[in-house]
């Protein structure tokens, strides 16, 4: 309910300045978490999708509620899950997409890699060979449904790799084998396999309602520009005529105003959102009509 993230409880700070301004939230925890009942670890975006129009249908209910402006923000996959409840639910009746993919899963994670390591400051052949085997293992995952055959093969990949890098010593060839394994684990998970086919564009170009779009401009998780592109292009393929594109200058993922925007760096600010982003998202939402 309070999204946290290395010390910092984002959704708990906007929830608090939405309220402060007339604006009721509704927060709730992941599955299997506090009260909340299922299996975390088994969903994929579309269990979460659900998850949040459940919500929004609760709140319809509410006597306290105007049911006719009710919308649904959500954080980078959240982001996503938005205009997935509204291109299929006409009681959505706003989205506010927070550093929310208008790329596909494939496309964030490549980007992601590329600008987090050039950040880093890896070297670019270093990048360029990761990059080569991210995408060959994203190529397996998707194409061999089977769990066990498409770790084998992804387990050769990473292998052939470490064995063939001229710049290891064979301790650390050693050390990176070993690692191999609980490094793909994750890549066979339900929600893996979902989130690395997902494109927002089915669900951008049936979504209707009036969208606010915010990305920073140091996110290295979500790159800023392509990812506002997509939303922008998509959005228009829409007939979409209520919505805004918005980049706040100098935020990170977290849109905590940030020197490198590097993951690492989250935790060391102290800054928990910046205050021009909650104030567009207040501006957005009371000026819905």
């Amino acid at each position: 309910r309070n999204e946290m993230i290395m010390g910092h409880k984002p959704f708990m700070v906007i929830a608090d300045y939405l309220t402060r301004n007339g604006i009721a939230v509704l927060r709730y925890d992941d599955r299997g978490i506090a009260k909340s009942k299922g299996v975390f670890g088994t969903c994929t975006t579309f269990d979460f999708a659900d998850d949040a129009e459940a919500g929004l249908s609760w709140l319809r209910k509410q006597p306290l509620i105007d049911k006719n402006h009710i919308g649904i923000a959500g954080h980078s996959e959240g982001g996503m899950i938005a205009p997935i409840v509204a291109s299929r639910n006409k009681n959505v009746n706003f989205i506010i997409m927070i550093a929310g993919p208008g790329l596909s899963g494939e496309e964030i994670l490549m980007a992601q890699s590329e600008l987090i390591s050039q950040k880093s400051g890896i070297k670019p052949e270093e990048t360029e060979n990761a990059l080569k085997l991210n995408k060959e293992i994203y190529a397996v995952v998707k194409n061999e449904k089977d769990n066990t055959k498409a770790l084998s093969a992804a387990r050769k990949l990473c292998e052939d790799a470490v064995n063939n890098d001229k710049s290891l010593t064979a301790a650390q060839k050693e050390t990176q084998l070993k690692s191999i394994e609980a490094t793909l684990a994750p890549i066979v998970s339900p929600w893996f396999r979902t989130f690395l086919q997902l494109d927002p564009k089915q669900y951008l170009t049936k979504t209707k309602c009036p969208v606010l779009a915010l990305n920073g401009t140091k996110d290295l998780q979500v790159p800023c520009q392509p990812d506002l592109d997509a939303i922008d292009k998509y959005l228009k393929l829409a007939g979409n005529k209520h919505y805004t594109i918005m980049k706040i200058e100098g935020v990170n993922h977290l849109f905590q105003h940030a020197v490198t925007g590097l993951p690492t760096e989250y935790g060391t600010i102290e800054e928990t959102f910046a205050p021009e982003a909650l104030k567009a998202m207040c501006d957005f939402i009371l000026k819905l009509k």
